[in-house]
């Protein structure tokens, strides 16, 4: 019999991936996408197989969702807001909103869905878990901003002030510091509370920092890969925030869209919340002299004391739950960065998307500078 998927999102960076990793695996596949202006401004983009049945829609709007709804029986929720502007109503609204609202028309119309695999974020454990020598492990709250403009960029005790050191987050830490992480953990509770209720077995997916082909260059909110790669792409340096000595755990989003396939399958998944992250830790600094390698660069990156409201200081996460399913991170870094550039120079870009993103963060206010004494 053929299983019958429902991704939201499955025109974007990872829906698309998981769409095609699901029909490679012989499921039928149904995608809901908004193509939202900022992420598709060309509309539906080429990726988007013909083998999967399309439709245009808001996962926050009733009528659009509850004809997407009808006749699946698994629904693999992606579609989200993401963005770095303040755009705090809409966060909630797209994101735990539809959530509520995809539990609603399932009980109310009696939907035979079988399970609902969600995308969480590694924003909601905030800036995670950290160990101070006199007080042991604590969740700290987010660095202010005032320390950030003295250019302060590590953890503090919130007890002694001594400068903590990071440690591995599990999926118990639960702090969010920006609206998109509220927002995202509204999803989780949603998502346990109303699927054990209503017997609808659920998965959560905390991803961390996710890199490969199809991530949209006209967002800001596209990350690290798109900021660096434009700029060199522009004979420009990249730009690290703070000092450069963030550590991040890059995923590819090829391993992403393998978790969402293995939790939405495995029933040992079922109710839970599973980070996602490449396991190894690399700076930013390092993922810039990455980037400019591969480019064939001699470019230096640079460092000028700026940094970003709501970027979190160290993010490696403890993916021990997902790999006791057999799931591994099997793609590395210098390889997601490969593919990434490749991808990127096949494209029609021009330097407007990395200008206009840049203004529009400095004039909200959301990249900041470190204030000279």
């Amino acid at each position: 019999m053929t299983v019958r998927v429902l991704v939201t999102g499955g025109a974007g960076f990872i829906g698309s991936h998981t769409v095609d990793l699901l029909l490679e695996r012989g499921h039928a596949v149904r995608i809901l996408d908004n193509l939202q202006p900022r992420v598709h401004p060309r509309g539906v983009p080429a990726w988007v197989p013909k083998e999967a049945e399309f439709i245009r829609g808001d996962v926050a709007n009733r009528a659009d969702l509850a004809p997407a709804l009808r006749g699946v029986d698994y629904v693999v929720h992606l579609a989200a807001y993401q963005d770095y502007l303040p755009d705090f109503s809409t966060f909630i609204h797209t994101n735990a909103e539809s959530t509520a609202l995809l539990f609603e028309l399932i009980v109310a119309d009696r939907l035979p869905v079988r399970k609902i695999v969600f995308a969480s974020s590694q924003s909601v454990a905030g800036e995670g878990l950290y160990r101070c020598p006199a007080h042991g492990l604590l969740t700290p709250p987010p660095r202010p901003v005032e320390q950030l403009r003295r250019g302060d960029w590590e953890l503090h005790c919130p007890y002694c002030g001594q400068t903590m050191t990071h440690a591995v987050i599990p999926e118990t830490v639960a702090s969010p510091g920006t609206t998109y992480g509220i927002s995202k953990y509204a999803i989780e509770l949603l998502a346990d509370r109303l699927g054990r209720r209503y017997g609808i077995p659920t998965s959560c997916m905390r991803y961390t920092y996710v890199q490969g082909t199809r991530n949209s260059f006209y967002n800001a909110y596209s990350g690290i890969a798109r900021i660096f790669a434009l700029r060199l792409l522009h004979g420009l340096p990249p730009v690290c925030f703070e000092d450069g000595q963030q550590l991040r755990d890059y995923v590819n989003v090829k391993d992403v869209a393998w978790a969402n396939v293995l939790a939405m399958e495995d029933e040992r998944a079922n109710f839970g919340i599973f980070n996602v992250g490449g396991k190894r830790p690399v700076t930013v600094l390092e993922f810039a002299r990455i980037m400019v390698a591969e480019f064939g660069s001699d470019l230096e990156p640079l460092v000028p004391g700026e940094f970003r409201l709501g970027d979190t200081r160290h993010t490696i996460s403890d993916v021990s739950r997902l790999e006791a399913l057999g799931w591994q991170a099997a793609i590395p870094v210098e390889q997601n960065v490969h593919e990434y550039v490749e991808w990127m120079r096949q494209q029609q870009t021009t330097d407007e998307f990395l200008h206009e993103a840049d203004r529009v963060m400095r004039e909200q206010g959301v990249v900041q500078w470190v204030e000279k004494g």
